[in-house]
């Protein structure tokens, strides 16, 4: 499986969200601006994450967008999902058509990583996420080069 820019891109706007609403709404001009991102590109990705219930909208001068849940309450693979459908590396419904080699091949390689897969994205947050970026931010403020 190898994602796509819009999974990619959306997962580091909605970092950029849980980081910095601070109780507000943000605008996508200003997600953009950070992310060096389109504007375009960001309002197609917030259509998916707010009919998934993960992002709320505002409309008007002071609207824009802030999360629907406490980011603790979004997990990673909610986002990914919402943004580029099932993350399986094969599609469950292939058929083997009989053929064990592929039966077995499915079963002890594709299904275990799917589940891997799945196991990993489903088990980190959104906060996951936030407080690792805030500790590394930390720790870079503390780098002094002379």
């Amino acid at each position: 499986m190898k994602l796509s820019t819009k999974g990619r891109y959306g997962l580091r706007a909605m970092l950029d969200l849980g980081l910095n609403a601070g109780g507000t709404h943000v605008a996508l001009s200003h997600i953009a601006d950070r992310q060096n991102l389109s504007v375009r590109y960001l309002e197609q990705m917030f259509s998916a994450l707010r009919k998934a219930g993960l992002v709320n909208s505002v409309k008007g001068a002071q609207g824009g967008y802030t999360l629907a849940r406490t980011p603790d309450r979004i997990p990673v693979g909610s986002i990914l999902r919402a943004l580029e459908g099932d993350l399986s590396i094969i599609d469950d419904k292939a058929e083997t058509d009989g053929n064990h080699y592929e039966a077995c091949i499915r079963k002890n390689v594709w299904d275990r990583l799917n589940e891997s897969i799945n196991a990993i994205v489903d088990s980190l947050t959104l906060q996951d996420l936030m407080d690792e970026y805030q500790q590394m931010d930390a720790t870079q403020s503390f780098i002094y080069y002379i």
